[in-house]
């Protein structure tokens, strides 16, 4: 259970009811889907039906103008219930929030596409590439852009593609020929040349069917370079990541309670729950969970009043530093109070076990966040 007094907005409320009502029915699905390495279809479509994929559209474009805040005590309880679709729709929720706080495209094309998500759009940033690792490490997209008489012709691969299959837009990285700089081109999925890999084959987050974006003489008009180069400003809607994992742990941890109230092998009296090594394991994991939370939403709130704390910058790296190690110990931990029986297939443990491990690399990296943290307090920049 997530502390209730830390639930301060009407939007926050209303969802985590509209939540309950699925939960259990999210949580069955969660199992079948990691096993298949099968996408959480049925959940996104219940998510945009409802109207969760307007979470992070502004008020003023139709959507319900959620704040960072929002959006990372939602995410929390919704990968509580399944990583795999919290970290996919988490995506979408985030690019539009940045999309619209930063006003990163022309206004006519930020109005058409508010509309194509009232709509049910689904967006995804496409930047990854096996060559290059990471976009944040700086890497030159091997994907190009070529200039054309009526617009240009993309040619490329992208790797963790996450959503892939149910996206209806990617929002692709590429190097643009003509201007010999790194691009932004809003792909519809319907165009010619767009195809889905199909090889997404990990052992973590294996739902999210983050395939590979394959761009074969994709043509597109003018108006869909929509991004060129630009000045790095802080993104709090990046929250989304941590978030999710935070889920995950929560998940971990509610679990190893129940189990440790109810689990009485007759060599005691009682349950474990009783046991003094059990209650040690119960307090440290309580203890990490209720930091990492206190310091990530706290972190969020901070883009509330971003103009008088311009180093939230440096909070937003170390609060996902922070979830993902202490995560990772409190899954260990859950795992100890349950025992062997935490590594059966058919109990949920090992499942969060392998999802928090795919956290570690989601941006920002581990290295380049202390790197980024200490260059600004040396005054390095």
């Amino acid at each position: 259970m997530i502390d209730s007094f830390l639930i301060n907005s009407e939007i926050q409320k209303k969802w985590i009811k509209k939540f309950e009502r699925v939960e259990d029915t999210f949580k069955e699905r969660a199992a079948y889907n990691d096993i298949h390495s099968s996408f959480p279809f049925k959940n996104i479509e219940w998510l945009v039906n409802e109207g969760y994929s307007l979470l992070t559209l502004p008020v003023e474009y139709g959507g319900e103008g959620a704040t960072i805040e929002d959006m990372v005590v939602l995410q929390s309880y919704l990968g509580s219930f399944d990583g795999a679709t919290a970290l996919s729709i988490g995506w979408h929720l985030s690019v539009v929030g940045q999309l619209y706080e930063q006003h990163m495209w022309d206004e006519a094309m930020l109005k058409q596409f508010a509309g194509d998500i009232r709509n049910g759009a689904l967006v995804n940033r496409a930047v990854s590439e096996a060559d290059t690792g990471s976009p944040t490490r700086g890497g030159r997209p091997a994907t190009h852009a070529t200039k054309t008489e009526n617009g240009y012709k993309l040619n490329g691969v992208k790797t963790f593609t996450s959503m892939s299959k149910a996206l209806t837009h990617y929002i692709v990285a590429a190097y643009v020929d003509d201007i010999e700089e790194v691009g932004f081109f809003l792909v519809p999925r319907e165009m010619e040349g767009v195809e889905i890999a199909d090889n997404w084959n990990m052992v973590s987050m294996r739902a999210t069917e983050s395939h590979d974006l394959v761009l074969n003489d994709v043509y597109v008009p003018f108006e869909n370079f929509v991004e060129g180069k630009r000045k790095l400003q802080p993104n709090g809607w990046i929250l989304h990541i941590p978030s999710t994992y935070l889920g995950i742990a929560q998940a971990a941890r509610d679990y190893a309670i129940e189990f440790a109230k109810q689990h009485s092998p007759n060599s005691i009296k009682g349950t474990i729950a009783e046991l003094p090594t059990v209650q040690q394991n119960v307090g440290k994991m309580e203890s990490l969970l209720l930091s990492a939370r206190h310091f990530l939403w706290s972190t969020a709130k901070g883009y509330q009043t971003i103009d008088q704390n311009p180093n939230v910058w440096n909070e937003t790296s170390a609060s996902k530093i922070l979830v993902m190690n202490q995560g990772l110990e409190v899954i260990d931990l859950a795992m100890r109070i349950v025992g062997a029986k935490s590594l059966e297939m058919d109990r949920p443990l090992q499942r969060y076990y392998r999802d928090m491990r795919a956290g570690l690399h989601n941006p920002p990296m581990e290295d380049a966040a202390y790197t980024n943290i200490a260059k600004s307090v040396l005054g390095l920049f």
